[in-house]
């Protein structure tokens, strides 16, 4: 009854804290292009050049209701060497700005579905980066695969490319849903790409799973979960589906009367927590799990597991250069976001311009709170002993959190913050009632999915 009542109380609207600010409260109006170059030019003028890569590629050949993602649905694929021209010219737009050779520290494509791309394709992409930079010892190359068109070729070309991990949207088993989100694979596809990617020598594949989803039901959510324990991914993101129509709008295909409640939904999400901890997968920051042999749980033993635009990492770098439509970048004191159309994008970048639209200019307070929210998001845990710890914005966000205290969701310590395993759940309304920038601006100015 008491986690029930808690789930209807703290059920509200909030980001999810890839960022601090989130990108709907970036100060827009402070932000522009002159001001994104000079960020660049002063986040890569020492010694200190590595950098993370997210690369956006658009392209599906079909659309996922569910999905929030920014996509671009075609069948044509002709688009796909124009695409990755322009994405190597926005890169070199960036090398033009920094002093040195920079030191690629990860990759990740994501979409989309990167393998839409032909492997070749892909190939000369990632060919086109390198030759232009350094490597990391330790770098990470990762990327997003659909699970009926990543061919053993996309997984072999890519390995030869340095990658070794691979994330394969799952989703849910169930025909039934499936067919609501128009996302149909089956499970043997699902594990031939897998024991393809195993045989190649893939050190880390992982899985994405969404609780919350059209006509999802508990037997179905078990069966989910006990055939991914049937192929024992490394790594497995178990998150929340956002519904938000009013962004999505083929999220309109089904109704939320398709949708379990929210009793339901925590439900969904708490007996698959269940059977994947009893298959010794370890609960790693927010909805994540990992195998105690994957870098994911090694980095969140070792205190260095890091979070950003691409969710949880195990590599930290204090900068991230996002490329590609939709793109986000973070150079940890300034983000950007890229222009959202194909069109545009393409077009700005050929006129000379890296193509962003928005960003946001960190203030010493921004920063300061930024800091806890990623301590509580990948370590549970904050303090600020120091007086660079300390600011307004972080004690008015520690009077918020009076009824989190009360509900034993956090725990306090003379200058720290701990979040208890029950409060682990409520992780985004910890970090709301942190969230300066929101609590400055009218709550029905911005719509979010809800936390459960």
């Amino acid at each position: 009854m008491e986690r029930n009542n808690l789930i209807r109380k703290y059920n509200v609207p909030g980001p999810r804290y890839t960022s601090y600010p989130t990108v709907p409260y970036w100060d827009n109006d402070l932000f522009n292009q002159e001001k994104w170059q000079e960020e660049i030019f002063k986040s890569f003028s020492n010694d200190h050049e590595e950098v993370s890569l997210y690369i956006h590629l658009p392209y599906c050949e079909s659309l996922c209701t569910f999905c929030g993602c920014n996509t671009r649905i075609t069948v044509n694929h002709d688009v796909e060497i124009p695409y990755i021209n322009t994405v190597l010219k926005e890169w070199i737009l960036y090398l033009k700005l920094m002093k040195k050779t920079p030191v690629i520290k990860e990759i990740h494509l994501g979409g989309g579905t990167p393998t839409f791309f032909k492997p070749e394709n892909l190939k000369m992409l990632i060919d086109g980066i390198l030759e232009t930079c350094s490597t990391a010892p330790d770098a990470e190359f990762g990327f997003e695969g659909h699970p009926n068109n990543t061919t053993e070729q996309h997984l072999k070309t890519l390995y030869d490319l340095g990658f070794r991990r691979v994330s394969f949207g799952i989703q849910d088993f169930d025909p039934v849903v499936q067919h609501a989100i128009h996302r149909i694979q089956t499970y043997d596809s699902v594990k031939t790409v897998t024991e393809i990617a195993r045989t190649i020598g893939y050190t880390s594949i992982g899985y994405d799973i969404i609780y919350g989803l059209p006509f999802q039901t508990i037997s179905g959510i078990e069966d989910t979960v006990q055939k991914v324990r049937q192929l024992k991914p490394d790594r497995i993101a178990f998150y929340s589906y956002a519904h938000v129509p009013w962004i999505k709008p083929g999220q309109r295909k089904f109704s939320e009367a398709d949708l379990p409640s929210d009793e339901a939904k925590r439900n969904l999400y708490e007996r698959g927590r269940d059977l994947l901890e009893q298959a010794g997968y370890i609960e790693i920051g927010m909805d994540h799990f990992a195998l105690k042999s994957d870098s994911l749980y090694k980095a969140s033993v070792n205190k260095t597991l890091h979070r950003n635009f691409m969710g949880y990492t195990s590599q930290y770098t204090s900068r991230l250069i996002g490329l590609g439509v939709s793109a986000i970048s973070d150079l940890w004191g300034a983000y950007a976001q890229n222009v959202k159309v194909v069109e545009d994008y393409i077009a700005k970048v050929n006129e000379g311009k890296i193509p962003v639209f928005k960003g946001h200019i960190l203030s010493n307070q921004d920063m300061i709170i930024r800091q806890h929210i990623l301590n509580i998001m990948c370590r549970f845990y904050t303090s600020w002993s120091s007086p660079g710890e300390q600011s307004t914005g972080l004690y008015d966000g520690i009077g918020r959190m009076k009824e989190l205290e009360q509900d034993d969701l956090i725990r306090f310590g003379l200058y720290s913050l701990e979040v208890t395993e029950k409060g682990r759940p409520f992780m985004r309304n910890i970090c709301m009632a942190l969230d300066a920038r929101m609590h400055a601006t009218s709550a029905k100015e911005v719509k979010f999915s809800k936390v459960v």
